[in-house]
């Protein structure tokens, strides 16, 4: 049994009212202080807030005596007369990204205002920012290489905890996620089957990481580790080798080979893209938090559970996904286990983004309807 003690920090409207409580020192290796988020085109303003969980025990063994969970809702629960939650919905981001990836407009101007399929009027909207990633607890905090090596398995426990503990939300409307989140979904879906009502990965497979996918991965922690300047994570200044190694690598298997075809067509325009890229990168992240969150995938695997789920589940892929290739015809295989799962492939166009296509919601948006339509109760 986990020793946890919770709790919430009250929610605030910026972030300077939730600033870490580790001193400025520590944290000046990290990646730069987060600014407010913008509005959405609807005038709406998530609400943010941290959730600390005190003596959490990592599958690992590992603890620490206090972490926390930054978290930005939208909306308000609804509740039923049992006090159940109706409207929740949890939308759970990718590797090296965070929650504030879904106010960007392609994600939220399409699916958040109005009308849109996730009407924030209507819906609870939770965004989290994983343990490691955004403006939760990670490494570049201060522990740097001593920072537990967290796995899925503790990311989807303290995304749990956030939900029922931190917010008071029993029951999941919807659950999503992309590429990390995608695959946390189906680990949600598993371990919590009856939470849910409906289930939308996005940009993921539900089995073991392999071939190019645990390649690509691999060479990231590899070429981070072996920069002489990491100097075993505890670095003065950033490692720049092992920051742009895993730049490069992300930058090409996150791409779609049509619109990168299109719009690098010139060695000049290639050059203009790694010139602008390169800089941003480094300025923006930390290469112990990318380590370890790179490797927090090493024993993914929900081959063998796929069984237990009992929500309506759709996978959708994009038929462009460098690390979700179509061609090993995995998901259609094992959605077939999902008692109540469907696959659907998007076709690859010149306006598809590849892998990136799970945050350009026009291309899937009507999936989602069509899912939430179906689930009504």
């Amino acid at each position: 049994m986990r020793a946890i003690v919770f709790t919430v920090v009250a929610a605030c409207a910026s972030l300077a009212g939730c600033a870490s409580a580790v001193p400025t020192a520590a944290r000046a290796l990290g990646p730069p202080p987060t600014p407010p988020p913008r509005p959405l085109a609807s005038g709406a303003i998530p609400t943010e807030g941290d959730f600390v969980v005190k003596n959490f025990r990592f599958a690992s063994g590992a603890t620490l005596p206090e972490l926390k969970i930054h978290y930005a809702t939208f909306g308000t629960p609804k509740k039923d007369a049992a006090g159940h939650t109706l409207n929740a919905v949890l939308i759970l981001h990718g590797t090296t990204g965070s929650g504030r990836q879904f106010l960007a407009p392609q994600f939220a101007e399409v699916l958040f205002g109005p009308g849109q399929p996730l009407d924030v009027t209507k819906y609870f909207i939770i965004l989290p920012d994983d343990i490691g990633h955004g403006q939760s607890s990670k490494p570049s905090d201060g522990l740097h290489a001593r920072f537990p090596e967290y796995r899925y398995a503790d990311m989807v426990a303290l995304e749990h905890e956030l939900v029922t503990r931190g917010l008071g939300v029993d029951r999941l409307r919807l659950l999503m996620g992309t590429s990390m989140g995608c695959m946390h979904s189906f680990l949600w879906a598993e371990r919590w089957p009856e939470a849910m009502d409906a289930v939308l990965p996005l940009a993921c497979l539900p089995v073991a990481i392999a071939g190019r996918n645990r390649l690509w991965r691999k060479l990231v922690v590899d070429g981070i580790r072996e920069d002489p300047t990491w100097k075993g994570g505890e670095y003065t200044e950033q490692p720049r080798a092992a920051l742009r190694i895993a730049g490069d690598l992300l930058a090409v298997v996150g791409a779609a080979p049509l619109e990168m075809q299109k719009r690098l067509s010139t060695p000049e325009a290639v050059d203009k893209y790694v010139a602008e890229i390169g800089p941003k990168w480094d300025a923006t992240h930390d290469a112990n938090d990318i380590l370890y969150a790179v490797s927090s995938s090493r024993d993914y695997d929900p081959s063998a559970e796929l069984g237990k789920i009992v929500a309506p589940l759709v996978l959708v892929n994009s038929s462009d996904d460098f690390i979700n290739p179509p061609e090993l015809g995995i998901a259609e295989k094992e959605i077939q286990k999902v008692k109540r799962g469907r696959f659907v492939l998007l076709p690859a166009s010149p306006e598809t983004h590849g892998h990136g296509t799970h945050t350009w919601a026009a291309f899937w948006k009507d999936i989602l309807l069509d899912l939430i339509a179906k689930t009504e109760r």
